[in-house]
């Protein structure tokens, strides 16, 4: 029961139904705040309780002063939490984890129990082995099935062990599109009660579900937990930057063309930390779908969240996606009762504003390596040949560059260094490939599969190539994978399905794939002849992300593109091809084929959309979406409120968290005598960090996978065994571009062990071990925007299993700062303008830190002594940046502190 300090509670009529519901306007400063911050306000007027969140926490709300530095601490309790399974899989095996030590310490068992509805979509488990045939999409889940049995016997058993969690069988979306298609409420109801639908979630794209009207966004599973098991997230009154929307967008561009532009924009501006609302004329225009694509790319832009308010575009959207009236009625109810409805002509108060006309808005991708990184599609063969140097060795023995542009030969498009290889396909033909070569076009992930408008126009970009006589590359391993099963349904209906497979784009699963590194392998001959020549390939996909060494082992160039112009370079094969100038290709009357020659008009994908999409298809799609098909039937259950760990499983195993713990807090310490695992550069990603994509047999978890008697085919990837730790472990750190400069020379996993004469080069796990066993703890050093991307927990799991202690960077992005709190690592920053180069640090001093015990009377020192042997002295930055998280630290980790605060009550 909220204290309702401010006499905020009341009761909302919406036709026979009535619902407690608290008003914003009973808060002085209310009217004016943004639309994100006014859900904060509502979610504190309701939890109001005295104590963790006050009537003083909600008049500081109302009091928001948007210039100001964020500087006080409120708690949000996030209505929902929603999952998917490489990150719910630990979060299950956490909570049963915590089970047992709840039992051992005298506790309850059952108290472990999700107290907010928890639901995880299995999208990530499914890899596009097969491709390019109409069976691919039965093969790819039979793979997935067996590959899987164990941790979906797992996720079954948590669904009938844990109350108020639910999950979404594999084969039927990605997580974020089943979010705002099916499972996002708008306006939440629960126990009488009528507020805004709120939620965090294990994935870093989360925000998608901003595009609809919901305050959301991605957090690491440790966080996820806290928040299933009833603790609010400890939070600072963000900045808010507005973004302010005007015009419409050309004809010829995409919602990927504006997600781009936006997200350039922001990164540019710099928004890491804050919310960013949109507002204005613009967003009227803009369509949910477009609005959706925003929100999803909201971690590539850096921002916390990245809002829509309701208004008649929100309502239509429900209405199409089969909410009932009443639920529809109820959201258009609410936003207007509670001053959540858009109003296109409001200028509210912001800390920041930027502002885009959308009509200046061009075609783009993004590439080599970041989202952020656009490149005009008129000057991306250009900016590719520029780019390729990076990647290829242009020096010839003689040492003189091998293609400048200056004297290129006549056969290198745009100067690009050349190094053709003909490859010998399975039937005999031959081809040639070269770098820049188009090894994988995909349609995939969430960002644009929801969207379908460039889904459409993507399908008729198909229709006209094939009516041209054209298909893709033989090069070109191109693949179908939607976030829902409407968007098949959809193609069947407008007739496009069999177009799109001529190309070459089959379905191969309903699932993330290519966008989070499950693109499979290359056709055996592309991989050989890419590996054995050095050679730059590239793959194109309509996704989110496209860091080094994510999509694919063999590919080191990832370009982001919409669907049409994912299927438009699949038909090139090229990066050096001028998609705006050049040909695609011949068609059947000899005639070069452009671009121009088969882009849809807008009116084209208007009439498709309008016709072949109805709420008939959301309603079949979504009527019994937690049952599963008969496989997931199939599978056996086990029982019992506790887990019944198997010794033998190479998917589950126990984890050491609260081995040894007691209810009483050990104090914080000191660091001593620590040495460096890691001196890392800028823009390390958590994709560097934690253990993702294949699992090579050379490495630790490879060797330890072989010793557990696993063959090499069956060791998955690193992703679906996220649930045994003794995997991931070996995996930190162990991404294939990872530079670790104090093992100068080496890619991967590698460190200079200092626990041995000589210092030689060794793999991080193995260097950890010894470290671990001498009782010498550990550091990172590391660069700008570190831990930036996606909310991978193990990034900062890992980071402590391995036995470090603190982290040192020049700055952190949100969600990894915060994971690494909850594991008990000691995040730090160097001071303003210091860097580990600037400083003199070579990682191979030894480390001490000291002033980290002031913890222990109840305050968090600003700043820390680091001092190492070499005589280099600073005081670094402490980034525990609230009361709570100095509380997670000092009880050594959020889990721990959940565990004892349970136990306690």
């Amino acid at each position: 029961m909220s204290a309702n300090s401010f006499d905020a509670r009341s009761t909302l009529q919406v036709g026979d139904e009535s619902y407690e519901i608290f008003k914003l306007d009973k808060v002085e400063g209310s009217a004016r705040l943004p639309y994100s911050l006014k859900v904060l306000l509502e979610n504190l007027l309701r939890t109001e309780d005295g104590a963790n969140i006050t009537a003083d926490h909600i008049r500081a709300l109302g009091n928001w002063d948007s210039q100001a530095q964020p500087s006080q601490e409120i708690q949000f309790t996030p209505a929902r939490v929603i999952m998917q399974d490489f990150t719910g899989v630990p979060c299950v095996v956490d909570l049963a984890t915590m089970r047992e030590a709840v039992k051992e310490l005298g506790g309850d068992p059952a108290k472990i129990n999700p107290l907010a509805p928890a639901e995880l979509v299995i999208d990530h488990s499914v890899i596009a082995d097969k491709f390019g045939t109409k069976d691919a999409f039965g093969q790819n889940v039979e793979l997935e099935y067996g590959r899987n049995k164990e941790r979906y016997q797992f996720l079954r058993w948590g669904q009938t062990a844990f109350d108020e969690f639910k999950v979404v069988p594999p084969g039927t979306g990605i997580v974020h599109q089943v979010n705002i298609e099916h499972l996002a409420r708008t306006v939440m109801v629960r126990n009488g009660q009528a507020y805004p639908d709120t939620l965090v979630g294990t994935d870093s794209h989360t925000t998608m579900v901003n595009g609809l009207g919901v305050l959301g966004w991605g957090v690491g599973g440790i966080e996820a937990e806290a928040a299933m098991l009833g603790q609010p997230v400890s939070m600072l009154i963000p900045r808010v930057v507005g973004f302010k929307l005007t015009g419409e967008l050309p004809a010829g561009t995409t919602a990927t063309d504006l997600v781009l532009t936006i997200t350039e924009m922001l990164r540019k501006h710099g928004v890491v930390g804050k919310f960013v609302e949109f507002y204005g004329e613009g967003v009227a225009a803009t369509s949910l779908a477009n609005r959706a694509t925003i929100g999803n790319m909201s971690p590539e832009f850096g921002s916390t969240a990245a809002m829509f308010p309701i208004d008649g575009e929100t309502l239509k959207y429900l209405k199409l996606t089969g909410r009932s009236e009443q639920q529809v009625a109820l959201v258009e109810a609410y936003a207007k009762e509670q001053g959540l409805w858009l109003d296109p002509a409001a200028e509210p108060d912001f800390s920041e504003k930027l502002e885009l006309d959308l009509s200046t808005v061009v075609p783009s991708i993004a590439g080599p390596k970041r989202p952020q990184d656009r490149i005009v599609l008129a000057n991306a063969a250009a900016q590719f040949s520029q780019d390729v140097r990076n990647y290829v060795d242009t020096v010839d023995e003689a040492g003189k560059e091998s293609f400048p542009a200056s004297d290129a030969p006549a056969n290198t498009p745009n100067g690009a260094p050349s190094k053709p290889v003909t490859v010998t396909a399975p039937d005999g033909t031959t081809y040639e490939i070269d770098h820049g070569a188009v090894t994988v076009a995909a349609i995939t992930s969430c960002t644009n599969t929801s969207n379908p408008y460039v889904m459409v126009a993507a399908a008729l970009v198909a229709k006209k190539a094939v009516e041209k006589g054209l298909t893709r590359k033989p090069w070109v391993k191109t693949t179908l994978a939607p976030g829902s099963k409407v968007v098949t349904d959809y193609f069947d209906k407008a007739g496009l399905t069999p177009y799109l497979d001529k190309v070459g784009f089959n379905l191969v699963g309903y699932g993330c794939t290519t966008c989070i590194g499950n693109s499979g392998p290359l056709p055996e001959e592309v991989s050989k002849a890419v590996n054995e020549h050095d050679l730059a390939v590239t793959s194109v996909l309509s996704g989110n992300r496209n860091f080094e060494g994510r999509i694919n082992p063999d590919v080191k160039m990832n370009y982001l593109a919409s669907p049409p112009l994912v299927v438009a370079y699949a038909l090139a094969g090229s990066m050096k091809v001028d998609i705006t100038k050049d040909a695609l290709g011949i068609d059947t009357d000899g005639n070069p084929v452009f671009l121009k020659d088969i882009w849809p008009s807008e009116a084209e994908v208007n009439d498709v959309v309008a016709n072949a999409i109805g709420e008939d298809m959301f309603n079949k799609s979504y009527q019994d979406v937690f049952a599963g098909d008969a496989q997931w039937q199939a599978l056996p259950i086990p029982t019992g409120n506790t887990f019944e760990w198997d010794p033998q499983s190479t998917y589950v195993r126990k984890p050491p968290y609260f081995e040894g713990m007691t209810m009483e807090t050990t104090p914080v310490s000191d660091i001593a005598g620590a040495r460096v695992l890691a001196k890392l550069g800028d823009s390390v990603t958590t994709d560097h960090i934690s253990p993702a994509g294949a699992i090579k047999a050379d490495t630790p978890a490879g060797k330890y996978l072989t010793e557990h008697g696993v063959e090499r085919r069956d060791f998955n990837s690193y992703g679906s065994r996220r649930g045994n730790h003794e995997v991931m472990i070996r995996g930190t750190f162990a991404n294939i571009r990872l530079r670790n400069q104090i093992a100068p020379g080496t890619e991967g996993g590698f460190t200079r062990d200092f626990t041995q004469a000589d210092a030689p080069v060794s793999f991080i796990y193995d260097a950890s071990r010894n470290y671990i066993d001498q009782g010498i703890p550990l550091v990172v050093l590391a660069g700008k925007e570190y831990g930036s991307g996606s909310s991978r927990d193990w990034a900062a799991k890992g980071t402590a299993l391995l036995g470090v202690k603190a982290v040192i960077a020049e700055s952190y992005e949100r969600i990894h700062r915060s994971n690494l709190i909850g594991m008990g690592v000691l995040p730090l920053q160097f001071p303003e303008g210091a860097s580990a180069e600037a400083l003199g640090l070579t990682g191979e001093e030894t480390f001490t830190f000291t002033g980290v015990t002031e913890l222990n009377n109840g305050t968090t020192p600003r700043t820390v002594k680091v001092t190492t042997d070499t005589g280099v002295e600073f005081d670094a930055v402490v980034r525990i940046d609230t009361p709570g998280e100095a509380d997670y630290y000092r009880n050594g980790g959020i889990m721990q502190y959940v565990l004892r605060s349970l136990i306690r009550k």
